[in-house]
């Protein structure tokens, strides 16, 4: 948790050097002209979350209607208002990762690595692999030697075998192992 949060202090930081760098080493930009170009980042990038905001929006109303889980949609939503929060903050590296983040080519790939590095390995801790299918079958995950078990039992040995008699009641009916006329053996 703490290097999250020294993450997040960490790219406001950047971002003010990266401002001071570059209006300092460059005659063309100074400060005004610099000011221009984090509103207008800003601005446009705005415009394109708001757009892919509604076609993510149209996406999930279609897979609903078809009946599916609009799981991907739901990330991709996640994503841009990620890339709203990161281009609304003034700075260069802040504008990078938005713009990242709202273009389709480069989200596509960062959804599918949080879903493989992040929400799986989360779903599966939570629920004991019964979302993504890695279940134990049989034995126990990490459990002792001793305790373990295979999962596999030989039903034609001795030790499985019926030997007594007994009697199965059904209502007014009944069923006997030692009925020689008894169809149901």
């Amino acid at each position: 948790m703490l290097r999250w949060l020294l993450a997040l202090l960490f790219i406001p930081f950047l971002d003010a050097v990266i401002l001071a760098v570059v209006v300092s080493q460059t005659e063309l930009v100074g400060w005004v002209g610099m000011v221009a170009f984090v509103v207008l980042t800003g601005l446009v990038g705005m415009l394109l979350v708001r757009a892919e905001g509604r076609r993510t929006v149209r996406k999930i109303q279609r897979r609903l209607a078809a009946g599916e889980a609009p799981t991907d949609q739901l990330l991709d939503g996640a994503l841009l208002i990620a890339a709203g929060a990161f281009l609304l903050t003034p700075g260069l590296v802040t504008d990078l990762l938005g713009f990242l983040l709202v273009v389709p080519p480069t989200r596509i790939p960062i959804r599918a690595g949080l879903k493989r590095f992040v929400i799986r390995p989360y779903v599966d801790g939570k629920t004991g692999g019964l979302a993504s299918g890695v279940v134990w079958t049989a034995g126990f995950p990490g459990g002792d030697s001793e305790r373990a078990d295979t999962g596999t039992y030989d039903l034609s040995a001795d030790d499985y075998a019926v030997e007594d008699d007994y009697t199965v009641e059904f209502g007014d009916e009944e069923w006997r192992t030692d009925d020689p006329d008894d169809d149901l053996r």
